[in-house]
């Protein structure tokens, strides 16, 4: 990293290595905003993108709109930037993308980093307003880097690809919560017009038709109303009649025939009935003969 800054040899860190490798820094400033560069570092770069940025805040001033704060968290993996309230991270740039950071020496309230972002590749130089603290935030970022540097060499290069394998699967982790939500949102869209759907498929009031209910057996319940008299044939006419029933032989409930003495054989009745019965008939052949 390039640093805009000068500092004499024997001057010490402002913060011990531990505060900045095992926790971090905060500050709070005002966030003018990022625009883009073309080159990765330079005086004249950020200088530029810092007047680009203060016309735009001056515009939004005029249309009431305030300066946002932030919160800075700097430690020897980055700068972060939160909100100051709920503490969400809005912005956090990695300290191997950092390539440039400086403070104004003409406006000593500001103060800038050049970052180069993950997803676009492009180079954004971030400007900030600090009205106490802005060389101490650069002071800061510097020794952040020295001691990474310092950790780097030490690790033979290992700790920085950790670093850049744990961003990046942090990063993956986030992607797909975004599409997890988007994708339970998807369900829950499809299940509301799936309910819609029905409600006007089915209107109120309307019946549904039943079949005929069955007794224990599974039978349909007996109806007086013969089906076969009102069913018709499959090329569609009626079934015969049935024939009446007054020319069959009627039988008693226990299915037997009426009894009549005189159809019955000689032999089936003890001789003096069966005389009697005999003397009965012939009188009453003769009745019939004189009629």
């Amino acid at each position: 990293m390039n640093r805009a800054f000068s500092r004499k040899k024997d001057k010490t860190w402002m913060h011990t290595p531990e505060a900045l490798s095992k926790h971090y820094i905060p500050y709070n400033a005002k966030f003018l905003g990022s625009t883009e560069v073309e080159q990765p570092k330079g005086t004249e770069v950020v200088r530029d993108a810092v007047r680009k940025l203060k016309f735009a805040r001056h515009i939004k001033k005029s249309e009431g709109q305030k300066t946002p704060k932030v919160e800075l968290q700097i430690s020897i993996y980055g700068v972060k930037i939160l909100d100051p309230k709920t503490k969400e991270v809005q912005h956090n740039c990695q300290l191997h993308r950092i390539s440039f950071c400086a403070d104004d020496k003409t406006d000593k309230r500001i103060f800038t980093f050049i970052c180069k972002d993950s997803e676009s590749n492009k180079h954004l130089c971030y400007v900030f307003d600090s009205e106490k603290c802005a060389e101490e935030i650069t002071l800061t970022i510097g020794q952040a880097f020295d001691l990474a540097y310092r950790k780097f060499l030490e690790s033979g290069g290992k700790d920085v690809e950790t670093r850049k394998q744990i961003a990046g699967l942090q990063k993956r982790i986030q992607e797909l919560e975004t599409e997890n939500t988007e994708l339970k949102n998807k369900v829950q869209d499809l299940e509301n017009q799936l309910r819609r759907t029905q409600v006007h498929a089915s209107p109120a009031g309307s019946v549904t038709p039943k079949s005929p209910s069955t007794d224990i057996f599974d039978m349909v319940p007996f109806s007086p109303i013969s089906p076969q008299s009102s069913t018709p044939t499959r090329n569609g006419t009626q079934p015969p009649p049935v024939p009446s029933r007054s020319t069959e032989i009627k039988r008693d409930l226990f299915g037997a025939e009426p009894f009549d003495p005189f159809s019955c054989g000689a032999g089936d009745f003890p001789p003096d009935i069966q005389s009697k019965l005999d003397e009965m008939q012939r009188q009453r052949w003769r009745g019939s003969k004189w009629d």
